[in-house]
C-alpha cells in the first residue's frame, strides 16, 4: 500500500467521488491514523490523478 498526497481540488471532481463513494462503502471511512484507504490499485489511482492534473 502506497500513500499520497492529492490536491483538495481534487475531491470535487466526479472520477475521485467516485473512488471516494467506493471507499465509503468499503471502509466506512474509519482509518485509525487519519488517512484514508481507496479501494484500488496504484495504477488506477496513479491513471485517475494523472488525469486531473492534466485539466
Amino acid at each position: 500500500m502506497k500513500r499520497f498526497v492529492i490536491p483538495i481540488s481534487y475531491l470535487i471532481h466526479p472520477s475521485f467521488q467516485d473512488l471516494l463513494s467506493q471507499s465509503e462503502e468499503e471502509f466506512r471511512y474509519d482509518h485509525p491514523m487519519g488517512g484514508l484507504t481507496i479501494p484500488c490499485s496504484d495504477d488506477v489511482f496513479q491513471n485517475i490523478t494523472s488525469h486531473l492534473n492534466s485539466l
